[in-house]
């Protein structure tokens, strides 16, 4: 009898022990967080926005935190391949996703992205924005948007807007502006790109360009064209003179290339504090911020929560313009 009792109680104290080392293995990988490379996945092919701002985030997050972080562009899929492989990482801090808009628009854009920005992530911080920018060529004699609506109204088949691909922040901002303003005869003309989108503005192929700020602003800033609003939440800090859509009387109109720092779910608590708080405090300061402004970010550094909460605001806001837009990828039913 004395036997068979004690192989039981053996074993409980074998797995209570066990237990202990894990506990005190996990809360010693937590302390010393981190103590190899973490990798940054950039959902997008190098060079754009995200880029931008992931090469500034990363040295950050390195000189705070002591250990490498590495930047690594993941393209595909229209951000989805990044954005699920970060979902199936392990949730232990080591691999992080630079999100953006995109991040919050595909769940209502795709039938299936394979990732859930809610359920599948805990996020960090929010870090910056860079709002659309609403343009026209001086030849058109346009200077605001109240115009520029009299002109579309007037002659609907000649009122092209050029756009980046479908489901971006800019083409949201396209298909939000056409319903506000019961513009649905004002064709779309879809470019690879926001720099191509521009060129046709340029090259007066489209009467208006609806794109981020970035590649439009040192042409509004030379008088090549005008801007009549930025999408953001405020005015752009060297373009006074152009209004913001709220403004103008538009309830809501935002619409911005959004970036933000988030990891897979269930990473340990003191991990994402310790990444939150390096972050925030380097985007407080000055040269950084007068860094991402040179790149067209506003820096909104943004605690984890507060993305958060906007998350839960955008993702079925997204849903919902999609659905009334009539928003489709092309082969997707």
């Amino acid at each position: 009898m004395w036997r068979i009792k004690k192989r039981p109680l053996s074993a409980t104290l074998i797995a209570l022990a066990g237990a202990a080392i894990f506990s005190c293995t996990l809360a010693s990988a937590q302390t010393n967080y981190p103590d190899k490379p973490v990798r940054i996945i950039i959902p997008n092919t190098a060079g754009g926005p995200s880029d931008i701002m992931g090469r500034v985030i990363a040295p950050i997050l390195q000189e705070a935190l002591g250990s490498s972080f590495i930047v690594e562009n993941v393209g595909g899929g229209g951000g989805n391949i990044g954005h699920a492989r970060v979902a199936r990482s392990e949730p232990d801090g080591y691999t992080l996703l630079l999100a953006t808009t995109t991040f919050m628009i595909n769940p209502g854009l795709y039938p299936n992205p394979n990732y859930d920005p809610i359920k599948d992530f805990v996020p960090v911080a929010e870090l910056g924005a860079s709002p659309n920018t609403i343009a026209v060529l001086p030849s058109s004699g346009v200077t605001s948007v109240a115009e520029l609506v009299a002109l579309a109204r007037k002659d609907m088949a000649k009122f092209n807007i050029a756009s980046p691909p479908i489901g971006s922040s800019s083409h949201l901002a396209v298909e939000m502006f056409k319903l506000r303003e019961s513009l649905a005869g004002a064709a779309v003309v879809f470019h690879t790109g926001g720099g191509q989108a521009l060129q046709a503005l340029l090259a007066n192929t489209v009467q208006v360009n609806i794109g981020v700020l970035a590649p439009i602003h040192p042409h509004i800033k030379s008088g090549g064209v005008i801007g009549l609003a930025v999408t953001g939440t405020q005015r752009w800090h060297d373009l006074p003179e152009i209004p913001t859509m709220i403004e103008l009387g538009y309830k809501d109109f935002v619409t911005e290339n959004l970036t933000a720092l988030v990891a897979p779910a269930k990473t340990p608590p003191e991990i994402v504090a310790k990444l939150e708080k390096a972050a925030l405090e380097g985007l407080a300061r000055p040269a950084i911020r007068d860094r991402l402004a040179q790149g067209g970010f506003a820096v909104t550094a943004k605690s984890g929560k507060a993305f958060g909460e906007r998350l839960q605001r955008d993702v079925p806001m997204f849903k919902k313009l999609i659905a009334d837009a009539g928003i489709k990828l092309p082969g997707v039913k």
